[in-house]
C-alpha cells in the first residue's frame, strides 16, 4: 500500500510541475517573489502547487459544465476552498513526516525520478535535459524539486501507515447486505376506471373551483423571462444557398470511399509457426474439432485473434482464400507476413454503391449547410456591428436575415430556440440593461437577446384551466370511487381470503429485493412493500387507479444470489474507503492542532489575481 502512495504522490507533484506550456506562475508581492501561500508547522504550502491545484480544479468543473468557468464562478462554487483544504492536509503531514524523522532515500528518489515518462528520450532513458529544462519552467532547481518529491513521498508514507490495515466491520457489512438481499413475496391487483362498477359522477362548478383552490400549485405559473431574441440557424438558410453540380460533383469524389464500399468481411485468423502446424490444424477442423478449441489451446482470447471487418486489399495473398469462403468456413493455411494462418469468415458484408444522383440530395444538404455556416459568420459580424452601433434587436433582424423572436422562458422550457444549451444559459443569467451581444448556437448559428422584463408566478384562474382541473377531478374521483368499492375486498384480503374469491386477478411476485424495479407498478411500490408486515394489505393510489397489495412471505437474502456477492465487494471497498478518508481527516486536523496552521491571504489573492 505504501509503494503505490508513493508513486501515486510522486506523479501528482510532478505532473503539477509539468505543464510545461504554462511555465512558472510567477507571482510578485509587495516587492518580492512569493514562493509559499502558508504553511503547516515547518511544511510550508508552494505558491505554483496552489496555483495549478486551483487550474486543474477549474478546468475540470469546466469540463463537467461544458463551458468556461471563471474564478468567480469558482469561488462560488468553494473550489478554491476545496482545493487549500486538501494542500492543507497535505502540508499536515509533510510535517508530521519531518517531525518523525521519515524521509526517503537517495536510491528512491532517484528510481522515483528515472521512472517519470516526462524525464525519459526517445528512447525510453532518463534525459537529464529534458530534467533540466523541466524545472526550469516550473521555476525550480534541482535540488528544490527533489527536496519536494523527497517530502511528498515522506508525506505518503506517514498517510500509507495511518491506513494501513483498515477493515470494514463485518457486522456493518452483514447488516447492509440483510438490507439489500432480504426478499418477500406478495399479491397484488390493480384496479382502474374500466373496473368501476357505477358510473362516474359529473363534477359540478363546485367541485371544480374545490379542486381548483386544493391544488393551486399545479395551476400556478412558473416565474418567467421576457426576452426578445433574434436568431438565424443553417438550417434557416439552406433554401438561399446554392450549390452548383460542379461543386457536388467534387464532394462525391472527396466521398468515394463512402458512397461506394467494396465487399467485406468480419475475419478472424489464427497464425501458427511454421506450415506443418497449420497443416495439422486444418486436419483437426476438417475431423470436427472446434476452432476455438485451437484458438485456446494456443491461450488466446477470441478477441485477439479478431482481425475485424476487412476488404480483399486488406489481406494481400489470403484475399481469394477467405473472399471465396462461405460464412462459418475455416480456410487455409495461407502464407501471410506472419506466418502460415488459418481464417474463419464470421459475417459478409455486401458492397455498396451509390451512384452520384442517388448521392446528390445528402452532398447538397451537407454543402449548403457548410456554406450556410460561413454566410451565418459573415452575418452574425454584421449583427454584431450593428449593436455596437446602438441598433436595437429589432433594427438586426430588418436590416439581416436573422429572425426576430419573444418568448417567456423558464427553466423548464426547452422548445424551440430554448432548445439550444447556449440560449437557455443565456437567458437564465441576462439582467435588464445588459448589452446585446451576438452568441453561438451549437448547430452553427447564432443569436442574441434582451431581457424585456419578469412575469411574476400567477394563478391560473379556472376558466382558463378548467380541461386540466376537469382531468384532474376525474382522476381523483376515479380513486376515491374504486377504494369504496373495494372496501369489502380489502376487508377479505385481510382476513385471509384469495385475491381470486373477491372476483380479482392478482400479479403474484417471489423473491423481489429492494434492488427491484417494476415498470407497471407505482413510484413508491418498493418502498411500500418493504414496509409491510407478514399478511398486511395496502392500497396504492395512482392517477385515476389503485393498487391493492398483500404482502406474503418475509425471507431472508439468498446464499447463492452471484448479485449479493459482487454487492459486498463493492460495499466493502465503499466503507473502506470512507474509513480511510475519516481516518486521513482525523489524523490531518490533529497535526494541524498541534503543528498551528498559517496562511497568507496577501499571496492568495496574488495568484488569483493571476486568473483574471
Amino acid at each position: 500500500m505504501a509503494g503505490n502512495s508513493i508513486s501515486k504522490g510522486a506523479m501528482w507533484l510532478l505532473m503539477g510541475l509539468l505543464i510545461i506550456g504554462l511555465g512558472g506562475f510567477g507571482v510578485t508581492h509587495l516587492g518580492g517573489t512569493v514562493r509559499s501561500i502558508g504553511s503547516v508547522g515547518t511544511a510550508e504550502i508552494d505558491v505554483q502547487i496552489y496555483a495549478r491545484a486551483l487550474r486543474n480544479e477549474i478546468s475540470a468543473a469546466s469540463a463537467e459544465a461544458g463551458r468556461n468557468i471563471n474564478l468567480a464562478e469558482a469561488q462560488e462554487m468553494g473550489l478554491d476552498r476545496r482545493v487549500l483544504a486538501r494542500l492543507v492536509s497535505r502540508a499536515a503531514l509533510e510535517h508530521e513526516a519531518a517531525a518523525l524523522g521519515i524521509s526517503v532515500g537517495d536510491e528512491t528518489l532517484r528510481d522515483e525520478i528515472l521512472s517519470i515518462p516526462a524525464f525519459q528520450g526517445l528512447d525510453g532513458s532518463f534525459d537529464r535535459e529534458a530534467y533540466r529544462f523541466a524545472l526550469q519552467q516550473s521555476g525550480l532547481n534541482e535540488a528544490e524539486f527533489e527536496a519536494q518529491i523527497r517530502a511528498e513521498t515522506a508525506a505518503s508514507l506517514v498517510q500509507g501507515a495511518a491506513l494501513t490495515g483498515l477493515a470494514a466491520p463485518q457486522a456493518q457489512i452483514d447488516t447492509l447486505l440483510r438490507y439489500l438481499g432480504e426478499r418477500r413475496s406478495l399479491g397484488f391487483a390493480m384496479l382502474d376506471r374500466g373496473d368501476l362498477k357505477t358510473g362516474l359522477p359529473t363534477p359540478s362548478d363546485e367541485d371544480l373551483r374545490a379542486y381548483h383552490q386544493s391544488h393551486l400549485p399545479d395551476f400556478t405559473t412558473p416565474e418567467a423571462r421576457r426576452i426578445t431574441y433574434v436568431q438565424v440557424t443553417p438550417e434557416m438558410l439552406l433554401d438561399t444557398v446554392e450549390v452548383d453540380e460542379a461543386a457536388l460533383r467534387e464532394a462525391y469524389e472527396a466521398r468515394e470511399d463512402e458512397f461506394n464500399t467494396p465487399e467485406r468481411r468480419l475475419v478472424e485468423r489464427l497464425v501458427f509457426a511454421d506450415e506443418a502446424a497449420a497443416r495439422d490444424a486444418m486436419a483437426r477442423i476438417e475431423g470436427g474439432e472446434a476452432f476455438e478449441t485451437l484458438v485456446a489451446e494456443r491461450g488466446l482470447e477470441m478477441a485477439d485473434i479478431d482481425l475485424g471487418d476487412v476488404s480483399a486489399a486488406d489481406l494481400g495473398a489470403a484475399a481469394a482464400s477467405v473472399f471465396e469462403a462461405e460464412t462459418g468456413v475455416v480456410t487455409g493455411p495461407v502464407e501471410t507476413n506472419l506466418g502460415p494462418a488459418l481464417f474463419r469468415v464470421n459475417a459478409v458484408l455486401a458492397a455498396r454503391s451509390t451512384p452520384f444522383d442517388e448521392a446528390v440530395p445528402q452532398l447538397r444538404e451537407a454543402l449548403a449547410a457548410d456554406r450556410a455556416r460561413r454566410v451565418i459568420d459573415t452575418l452574425a459580424q454584421e449583427a454584431d456591428d450593428l449593436l455596437a452601433g446602438g441598433a436595437t434587436l429589432e433594427d438586426v433582424a430588418r436590416e439581416t436575415e436573422m429572425e426576430l423572436g419573444e418568448i417567456a422562458w423558464h427553466p423548464g422550457l426547452s422548445e424551440g430556440i430554448a432548445g439550444y444549451p447556449a440560449f437557455r444559459e443565456a437567458a437564465a443569467s441576462v439582467q435588464q440593461g445588459d448589452y446585446p451581444q451576438i452568441a453561438q448556437l451549437g448547430d452553427g448559428g447564432a443569436f442574441a437577446l434582451r431581457l424585456d422584463g419578469i412575469e411574476q408566478p400567477r394563478i391560473l384562474p379556472l376558466d382558463d384551466v378548467r380541461e386540466a382541473v376537469t382531468r384532474g377531478w376525474r382522476a381523483q374521483a376515479v380513486v376515491a370511487a374504486l377504494k369504496a368499492q373495494a372496501e369489502p375486498a380489502i376487508a377479505a384480503l385481510r382476513a385471509g381470503e384469495s385475491f381470486a374469491a373477491q372476483g380479482l386477478t392478482p400479479t403474484e411476485l417471489e423473491d423481489i429485493t429492494r434492488r427491484d424495479y417494476r415498470a407497471d407498478a407505482p413510484p413508491d411500490f418498493i418502498e411500500t412493500v418493504f414496509s409491510m408486515t407478514e399478511g398486511e394489505v395496502r392500497v396504492i393510489e395512482g392517477a385515476g387507479r389503485i393498487h391493492i397489495l398483500r404482502l406474503g412471505a418475509i425471507k431472508p437474502p439468498a446464499e447463492d444470489d452471484p448479485d449479493l456477492a459482487r454487492i459486498a465487494e463493492s460495499l466493502r471497498a465503499q466503507v473502506e474507503s470512507d474509513l480511510g478518508q475519516d481516518m486521513f481527516q482525523i489524523l490531518a486536523d490533529d497535526i494541524r492542532a498541534r503543528a498551528g496552521v498559517t496562511l497568507d491571504q496577501a499571496a492568495i489573492n496574488a495568484v488569483h489575481a493571476n486568473f483574471n
